[in-house]
């Protein structure tokens, strides 16, 4: 399968199973978009280009064509069988600190914390059992995961430091590491919290949605104030003392900020080099969900912020945007190629009094209780689901030249929008697509600048 497109004046060509790029002239991007139909004569009568010229392209296809960097067949299909029954263990928990939050985001999918239940903080026995579950279930597996989670875990600190503390205790003697990070609103960061999280933990999230005027209409406090004027010099501090390394600020776009690029360079001209910008996730009928209707100006946003992000590199001005982060030289094995995070086997969610499930995003939905960490998982069918999930059982990916970039998607997205984990998030995948491309066109300027410096 091979998919072409072209992006900010270069013409690219994505051979999709070897992983291949080129970056091509216009006489090769035009053979090759007829090379499976027509002879090396049909397509000189095709193009206007000079004989010689398409003869020559036409024989550079032929060559990459038996190198195996384009046209290749796709032969991950046949593994489907093995990455079905692999042994998977356990190496990542999301750990619910708290089911309650002091902001009120509109978008939140865990409705202001609670997950449909009732607020709820962690205690140290759960944590420390959660650990233990970890331990017991992560096989050989060295690192170990572990995201402190909400709601917002500041909330119930002093539990994350008991179970950081725990967790450093069981290191030696078990032969593991544990990654901690920790996912924040920012309002009750202070110096005694950034000093333990810079000592402690691996990553941290700080969520911040951009403009001020857009965080605050989503994000607002309890009582209906800005958060955004808390929270942003705290941010800029944290993201300054972890030496602009480790850390993502996290934002949300909707329909209220579909220019959401103007965010991302607002975040980027605060000072802060590691951003990611999501889109939400909505029931139609929500007024801040994103429709079809609005692709075509999203799409135009991913182009903008590449077209900036490359200007910016030229200028030594660089910053990471999470979705156009994409390695071309070598990235996930085969297994997360085709199954994705690994929610529900390699990675659960725990609530507040221990219950397990597939994902933070499933939690409170009864039907996907998986068990519990004093008790260990029940429901093996659920995990075996899961485990079973991969491109190829999702038939909407058959055909998606992107499939080896998202590995199928969001289970969660597609459970809440078709009631099975086995379609896709139709919205989703179109914004998917559009990052990939814009991704490697990225790639392709930046390659170009090296060859001309």
């Amino acid at each position: 399968m091979v998919h072409q497109y072209k992006n900010n004046g270069f013409n690219i060509v994505m051979d999709v199973c070897s992983g291949a790029i080129h970056v091509v002239d216009d006489v090769t991007y035009d053979v090759i978009g007829l090379f499976e139909k027509l002879g090396p004569d049909e397509i000189k009568q095709q193009l206007s280009f000079d004989d010689h010229e398409i003869e020559e392209a036409y024989q550079e296809v032929l060559q990459l064509k038996e190198e195996g960097l384009l046209f290749t067949e796709d032969i991950y299909e046949d593994y489907i069988d093995e990455v079905k029954n692999r042994k998977t263990v356990v190496k990542a928990l999301c750990l619910h600190i708290a089911h309650d939050c002091n902001l009120a985001c509109r978008y939140c999918f865990a409705g202001e914390g609670e997950y449909k239940g009732d607020r709820s903080l962690m205690s140290e026995e759960v944590g420390r059992a959660a650990l233990d579950f970890l331990v017991a279930h992560s096989g050989n597996r060295h690192n170990l995961e572990v995201d402190f989670f909400g709601g917002e875990p500041t909330m119930n600190f002093d539990v994350v430091k008991e179970i950081v503390r725990y967790g450093r205790s069981l290191e030696k003697k078990h032969d593991k590491h544990f990654r901690f990070t920790l996912t924040t609103n920012g309002v009750l960061l202070n110096d005694e919290i950034m000093d333990f999280a810079n000592k402690e933990m691996d990553n941290v999230v700080m969520s911040i949605d951009g403009r001020k005027e857009v965080n605050d209409y989503m994000r607002p406090t309890r009582n209906g104030k800005s958060s955004y004027d808390i929270i942003m010099p705290k941010f800029i501090r944290f993201a300054k003392s972890r030496n602009q390394q480790k850390y993502y600020v996290r934002g949300t776009f909707t329909r209220k900020n579909l220019d959401f690029s103007e965010d991302v360079i607002h975040l980027a001209d605060a000072g802060f080099e590691q951003i990611s910008m999501e889109p939400v996730v909505g029931c139609p009928e929500e007024p801040y969900a994103l429709r079809e209707e609005d692709l075509p100006q999203i799409f135009k946003e991913y182009d903008k912020l590449a077209r900036e992000m490359v200007r910016r590199h030229k200028e030594g001005k660089w910053f990471n945007f999470f979705h156009f982060m994409i390695d071309l030289t070598g990235g996930p094995c085969v297994a997360k190629r085709l199954s994705g995070c690994g929610s529900g086997t390699e990675y659960l969610a725990v609530t507040p009094w221990g219950d397990l499930y597939p994902c933070h995003q499933f939690v409170g939905e009864t039907e996907f209780l998986l068990g519990n960490v004093f008790e260990g998982i029940q429901r093996t069918d659920i995990c075996d689901e899961f485990r079973a999930c991969n491109v190829y059982t999702r038939e909407k990916c058959r055909d998606c030249f992107a499939r080896f970039y998202c590995s199928g998607g969001c289970a969660a997205n597609s459970y809440k929008f078709h009631g099975g984990i086995n379609d896709t998030y139709d919205l989703s995948c179109e914004m998917e697509r559009k990052r990939v491309e814009c991704a490697i066109m990225i790639k392709a300027a930046l390659a170009q600048e090296g060859e001309e410096e």
